[in-house]
């Protein structure tokens, strides 16, 4: 499951259509994730995730394999639920920005990157776990760090070309 998590991140974060993980310090690419035509979900499904997100708008379903994928938008971010047909919410990540971090996460990050600004924040649940993945830009890097359970991590450095 930790390795379809990360995998997940990547593609979210970098918008393509591969996936990656990292696995013990090395990264290894997962297959692709396939999502057909918009699907109908069932009641016990509707009625959970109704349940899970009040006041979710513009919910689109499609059929993931055995899952369901619900994309819509709930407090002006965009998020993507996976579920299975039982009603169980396998994970559900939501695109933001820096205004939709957490305060103690933020001050953490600006704490120690003050000279980089946070241009993306993306927030993933998955069961108990409540994972932040942020981007920050420098002036000579680009930065994606992971924080979780107040612990924070440089997942990666890019050089900028100057």
């Amino acid at each position: 499951m930790k390795k379809q998590l990360m995998g997940i991140l990547a593609v979210l974060l970098f918008c393509n259509c591969q996936l990656f993980a990292q696995v013990k310090d090395s990264i290894i690419s997962l297959q692709e994730i396939k999502i057909t035509q918009p699907a109908k979900v069932s009641n016990q499904l509707d009625k959970a995730f109704k349940q899970s997100f009040p006041g979710a708008e513009n919910v689109k379903w499609y059929k993931q394999d055995k899952d369901y994928l619900a994309k819509f938008i709930q407090n002006d971010l965009k998020h993507n639920a996976l579920y299975q047909k039982n009603g169980y919410l396998k994970y559900d990540v939501s695109f933001g920005f820096e205004q939709h971090l957490p305060k103690d996460v933020r001050q953490m990050i600006q704490a120690s990157y003050d000279d980089f600004k946070i241009t993306r924040a993306v927030n993933v649940k998955e069961g108990d776990r409540d994972i932040w993945v942020v981007n920050l830009e420098g002036q000579k890097h680009f930065v994606i760090l992971r924080v979780e359970e107040k612990e924070l991590e440089e997942v990666e450095r890019f050089t900028k070309s100057m």
